[in-house]
């Protein structure tokens, strides 16, 4: 048989199961975009979308074995098209300057910052002496203020305060989470805090369809939490309607120690959970009755009254990535029972992927994104390779448990890895955590919340509430005592930008593709892994306003303050797959570490007089630039152009790497949209 034979015979063995790649090749194309160091002009894309739609005629002219070549080029430039398309749709003024003055605004979410704080974001906002046109259409306000008279903001509510707001940060470090794109996307131009009391205005007003579910969303969190107290309705608020603002940072550490964090995110197993609940119930109320029973489509009611309910969870659930996707799961599913065709499938993961991916490409970026897809098409693979396979595998009467301990591990596996990459810890007893919680979730906390938001109207919520509150107790009873155990959790180095494209690529190659040639999906995997084990940490790091400085030493990262910049000094030493806090990273620091000065204070630049060509130095305040200080010297005022910068000795000199050059000039940086 001829080479030309043998590719004809390995791609139509793929008929059929090209539909999903159609995501996989959309995805590249957003990843490219995202990864483009500078923006796309107009003709540019103008150009682009003629390469689109000359490819798509090539295709339907080329032979069977060729054209999904030509279809997937067209889809990789497609979803770079997408994903300019969506970022240019959300523009919107970003605040260019450090402002300090009265703030006014509509509260449109709630929630909590990493310090604990409580968090408001307003939109229709009003900034002292900025015109209109130049103001950002929504800001984020950290509320630190201790004083009296205070209002508790809801829904609707204008408010005002006097607020320290500024543009949103770029990475912490060349090549770190850009939290300039997130903030474009979410449409936030501008971030701080406020020390002084939220004053309300005016009473909450009518809103459109959002403002309405915020409310709803609100008002039931509220009422979970007034039947259960403290961080067990906290819990009971996050996983029915979002609402994370009431669960204290204690226990979401011990969730993410534990591996049980998931738990929290209304994804694949809430919506699934919900939906076989009121599916189950629909089938035996109509099995109650003779007519209902045999001469109604009693499958296609319950699928439809369990769309319903998932529709329901998906708007007062606040719609984050992974609800869509376990919506649109779900509904794909519902829809399939409706006209008796297979429910889950590798197909409907894809379509999922579409919709989201087209909705917001931006999505694929986080790890909500990869990590619910990762798990859902592991788990779908799995259980179909199990289904198709000859024989029984299984005993009936362990299948039930089979099944958990199925679901958990290849859950856990595909993605433990992502989880790794994003928060660089791995829960080394995660898998025993998820048998003892995940159980539970389904056969008391769901049922127990879909019988309370059925007896709400009447009053009688309190019952399912308080039998939703022990499963709630025992699960955060377990991620406790699993969170403190010895050697609960390890940390592992932020991986390069090739490793996680490069594992998805091998483990979407080793699940999609048909026939032998799928094993070549293992070398890719083991590659990524090989590239992670070999990266390397610059040995010094220096934050986008010199307020804080980092040196590699062999006893770990050593900080030049205990306490200043800590969001940077976190993401720096997870960044390392340092487990230490700031306090003991400051303690390592010596003072003048391989050549570094950091100068703290204007004191301390006063009585600063000069040094060698060969030393670095770092102010937290401006220093004169006309002065030849007789070495590099770091200030805000230069860092102001660079961003965050990484130092590497070599041979000839310190080798600079700024967050600006990797990260490059794109719409959610550009100074143009600060003006």
């Amino acid at each position: 048989m001829g080479l030309w034979n043998q590719f004809s015979a390995v791609m139509l063995r793929q008929r059929g199961h090209l539909f999903c790649w159609v995501p996989v090749c959309l995805a590249l194309g957003m990843g490219w975009y995202f990864s483009l160091r500078a923006e796309p002009t107009g003709g540019v894309l103008a150009a682009v979308a003629c390469v689109v739609v000359v490819l798509a005629v090539v295709a339907r002219a080329l032979p069977e074995i060729t054209a999904p070549f030509a279809v997937g080029a067209a889809l990789v430039l497609l979803g770079l098209l997408l994903a300019a398309f969506r970022a240019h749709s959300v523009a919107a003024p970003v605040l260019g300057w450090r402002y300090y003055g009265p703030l006014e605004g509509r509260v449109m979410a709630l929630d909590r910052s990493q310090s604990d704080a409580p968090r408001v974001t307003l939109d229709q906002v009003r900034l002292d002496r900025v015109p209109p046109a130049r103001t950002p259409p929504r800001v984020r306000v950290s509320l630190h203020s201790t004083l009296p008279g205070a209002i508790t903001p809801t829904p609707g509510m204008q408010v005002m305060t006097t607020a320290h707001l500024s543009p949103p940060a770029g990475p912490v470090e060349p090549g770190g989470f850009d939290f300039q794109r997130y903030a474009w996307f979410a449409e936030l131009g501008a971030v701080g805090y406020s020390r002084v009391p939220l004053l309300g205005m005016a009473e909450p007003v009518e809103g459109g369809i959002a403002l309405i579910l915020f409310r709803l969303r609100m008002a039931a969190s509220a009422r979970v939490r007034a039947h259960l107290p403290g961080d067990i309705g906290g819990f009971a608020a996050a996983i029915t309607t979002g609402d994370r603002s009431a669960i204290s940072q204690d226990a979401l550490q011990d969730l993410r120690s534990s591996n049980l964090a998931h738990l929290l995110a209304i994804s694949g197993l809430h919506m699934g959970l919900l939906s076989g609940v009121v599916f189950g119930a629909t089938r035996l109320l109509l099995a109650l009755h003779p007519v209902t029973a045999t001469r109604w489509p009693s499958r296609s009611i319950a699928a439809g009254a369990a769309l319903i309910a998932a529709t329901g969870y998906l708007a007062l659930s606040g719609g984050n990535v992974a609800t869509e996707r376990a919506y649109v799961m779900c509904a794909v599913a519902l829809c399939a029972l409706m006209i008796g065709r297979r429910a889950i499938s590798l197909r409907a993961v894809a379509m999922a992927g579409i919709i989201v991916l087209t909705l917001r490409p931006e999505a694929l970026m986080g790890p909500g994104f990869q990590m619910s897809f990762a798990a859902t098409t592991a788990l779908v693979a799995v259980f179909g390779w199990i289904r198709d396979f000859e024989g029984e595998v299984i005993p009936k009467r362990l299948r039930p448990v089979a099944a958990v301990v199925i679901s958990s591990t290849v859950a856990g596996i595909a993605t433990a890895p992502i989880s790794a990459a994003h928060f660089n810890t791995i829960a080394h007893y995660g898998l025993v955590a998820n048998l003892l919680s995940v159980p539970l979730m389904g056969v008391l906390v769901i049922p127990a919340a879909v019988l309370a938001a059925i007896l709400a109207p009447f009053g009688g919520e309190g019952i399912p509430l308080w039998a939703m509150g022990l499963g709630l107790e025992w699960i955060l009873t377990v991620a406790d005592v699993v969170a403190h155990l010895p050697g609960a959790r390890s940390f592992v180095p932020g991986p390069g930008g090739w490793v996680l494209p490069l594992l998805s690529l091998g483990f979407l190659w080793l699940v999609l593709w048909q026939g032998h040639l799928r094993w070549f999906g293992l070398p890719a995997i083991m590659l990524s892994f090989a590239l992670w084990q070999g990266t390397t940490r610059p040995d010094v790091l220096i934050a986008d306003t010199g307020t804080l400085v980092g040196v590699m030493t062999p006893a770990g990262r050593a900080l030049s303050k205990d306490k200043a910049a800590g969001f940077v000094a976190r993401n720096w030493l997870e960044n390392d797959g340092d487990g230490a806090d700031q306090a003991v990273a400051a303690q390592r620091w010596a003072g003048q570490e391989k050549g570094i000065i950091h100068l703290s204070g204007k004191r301390a630049v006063a009585a600063f007089s000069g040094c060698q060509p060969e030393k670095v130095v770092v102010a937290s305040v401006d220093m004169t630039t006309a002065r030849d200080w007789g070495c590099q010297v770091y200030d805000p005022l230069r860092l102001r152009e660079t961003g965050a910068i990484a130092l590497n000795k070599s041979a000839q000199g310190w080798e600079v790497t700024t967050a600006k050059d990797r990260a490059g000039t794109r719409l959610w940086n550009s100074r143009q949209q600060r003006q």
